[in-house]
């Protein structure tokens, strides 16, 4: 069904729905994802060789199948070719819309609890892994910025994630609870 080669990245086109019965690539990436991917791409290119874009040949070029954020990333990056999977151009159009579908589900899930103790938070936000946001069992009632105590901050995308990773390392679900944890450990070096 197909067959590993390396192609020019100027033969190779993202899927905008140039294939009749084949609509365009459904997937988007935001820009600190795309960054992340960027990133991923740079630190460890080896990954590439074991995730291959998917392609299918149309005349003289060659359409995304699976891999259109990648196949952006890398032309970002200066790549002049991509290791790439051939589908035999002759595949019918449904196959080929499995295809992209499939390569894009996520059928698994993460055990949190697993990544928490057995995994490392630093590690994992490094290679691009999205650590996950814990929501409080008993909802506290949201209160107005405003009131007496209250503290409102706004963060950016990039500086929530990097929140979310701390709180992820302290093991601690409750942004108040992290708040004040690295409060006392500030304060606690201080004394020392």
């Amino acid at each position: 069904m197909s067959e590993k080669m390396h192609i020019k990245l100027n033969l190779i086109e993202l899927n905008t729905g140039q294939i009749s019965g084949l609509p365009k690539n459904p997937r988007f990436i935001r820009d600190f994802r795309f960054e992340k991917l960027k990133k991923s791409i740079r630190e460890f290119p080896e990954m590439l060789e074991l995730r291959e874009l998917i392609v299918v040949q149309v005349k003289d070029k060659f359409v995304v199948l699976g891999g259109n954020m990648r196949l952006r990333a890398m032309r970002e990056l200066g790549h002049k070719t991509a290791p790439c999977k051939v589908v035999d151009p002759n595949t019918p159009v449904e196959i080929l819309r499995r295809i992209v579908i499939t390569d894009n589900n996520s059928f698994g899930q993460d055990d949190s609890e697993e990544m928490a103790n057995e995994w490392d938070a630093v590690e994992l936000e490094e290679w691009g892994y999205e650590l996950p946001v814990w929501e409080d069992d008993e909802k506290e009632p949201q209160e107005k910025p405003e009131e007496n105590g209250m503290i409102a901050i706004t963060l950016t995308d990039d500086e929530l994630e990097l929140w979310n990773a701390t709180k992820y390392r302290l093991k601690i679900k409750k942004d108040k609870n992290a708040f004040l944890k690295l409060i006392e450990s500030y304060n606690e070096k201080e004394q020392d």
